[in-house]
């Protein structure tokens, strides 16, 4: 299976509006709220592709509640660690474009981030693929992921790391098979300069692979022996807030198929799940027509050499 793992699950509420005005009222034409966290969203995606998939990750009170509730009911197996505080919130306000406010989340003790990695090592036992993505709760160190990484790989599992700031930092020496960053992410971690030049650096710190997010400018996939950058089929309009939990989806159902990787396939499959979750109102929701369409549109990029 693949299993994606949220350590700072969210109970997502998006709120539809016809324009986003500081210092005003706004109607909300529509109202949508289910359980949330990048992790989360990729499950969503794998899920309604058909793909055998596991979330896990801590959630608790009322809120994480809801959460597991709501994954209950969409059918998207789920095996969380308890934790006594209670799970955040996020409020995405979307008026073409979308704005997202982020709670930090609950703080997490030393004794529930033991018994979790306890419950990840034992469903890391099957998993062919685990996906580490999103923020990390308060209480947690920063190396928390580069753990986790370690004890997936020791239980013969791939890694896809999706992180920020320190926990991506120190997460890539634990040496993950790809890391996912955006270009925001990219130049806080690699510091500033071309995308390529910065994704190399991020490379020499220990990932196998480095795949870079830019929003309406594509993917860039960096590897020891090569690059390869796909774009969009064309500007798209609608809410990315889950663009990038789509590519690493993408991603992960690469790292799951036998064989060798074939970076320009699933590049070209990324942007095009990544594009068609654009056009969905809310994050980790993916049209299948509009994927396979814009898998139609989307050229396999042709190699180019290390700089």
């Amino acid at each position: 299976m693949i299993l994606t793992v949220t350590l700072n699950a969210a109970l997502d509420v998006t709120y539809e509006v016809d324009g986003l005005v500081p210092n005003s009222s706004h109607r909300v034409r529509a109202v949508h709220q289910r359980a949330g966290g990048k992790g989360v969203n990729v499950a969503r995606v794998l899920a309604s592709l058909g793909a055998d998939v596991l979330i896990t990750g801590l959630i608790g009170g009322g809120a994480g509640a809801e959460i597991a509730d709501d994954l209950s009911r969409a059918g998207i197996p789920a095996r969380f660690g308890a934790i006594e505080g209670t799970s955040r919130r996020t409020v995405t306000v979307v008026a073409g474009d979308a704005t997202v406010f982020n709670e930090p989340g609950p703080a997490v003790t030393a004794e529930e981030w033991r018994r979790f990695r306890g419950l990840f090592r034992e469903l890391c036992r099957d998993a062919r693929v685990v996906v580490l993505s999103g923020s990390l709760p308060p209480g947690l160190a920063p190396d928390a992921y580069a753990e986790l990484t370690e004890d997936a790989r020791a239980e013969g599992a791939r890694v896809l790391l999706d992180a920020d700031h320190e926990a991506l930092r120190l997460g890539l020496a634990a040496r993950p098979d790809i890391a996912k960053p955006n270009a925001a992410e990219l130049a806080r971690a690699a510091g500033p300069g071309p995308v390529e030049e910065a994704a190399r650096r991020l490379l020499a710190a220990g990932p196998a692979a480095v795949v870079v997010s830019q929003g309406a400018d594509g993917l860039l996939g960096v590897t020891p022996d090569g690059s390869w950058a796909v774009r969009p089929p064309r500007r798209l309009s609608g809410n990315p807030t889950g663009a990038g939990d789509a590519v690493a989806a993408a991603l992960a159902r690469a790292l799951h198929s036998p064989g060798p990787f074939d970076w320009p396939s699933a590049l070209a499959d990324a942007a095009a799940m990544s594009a068609a979750t654009v056009l969905s109102p809310v994050a980790g929701d993916i049209d299948p027509s509009a994927y396979r369409a814009f898998l139609q549109e989307i050229a396999c990029p042709s190699p180019r050499p290390p700089r």
